[in-house]
């Protein structure tokens, strides 16, 4: 068995192991998604605002706080719509309220 020695970056290894370049797409999916309705989402809220995963046509937003949990629920039919115009299929938005930690 022959070991790597030198670096290699999180890139290269994904182009070596499938289950890890799935994870990568599925993250880099779940970021452009939330960059394309970053727009919709007050731009107080923003940081409060994290893209989750995506599962068939439900994406999942996780959120900092019932207050942000409300207004994002006000706004997802619009943030739908953004997505499905933007070519996603999404009919759902599931919104999950981090718990913090103290």
């Amino acid at each position: 068995m022959t070991r790597r020695t030198t670096p290699f970056t999180l890139l290269q290894a994904a182009d070596d192991s499938p289950a890890l370049a799935g994870l990568l797409a599925r993250a880099r999916d779940a970021s452009e998604r939330l960059k394309a309705v970053e727009e919709l989402i007050p731009p107080d809220m923003r940081p409060a605002v994290q893209a989750g995963p995506a599962e068939g046509d439900v994406w999942c937003v996780l959120v900092n706080g019932s207050a942000a949990a409300a207004k994002l629920r006000q706004l997802a039919p619009m943030i739908v719509a953004r997505l499905k115009a933007k070519g996603w299929a999404v009919a759902t938005l599931r919104i999950k309220v981090q718990q913090t930690r103290h």
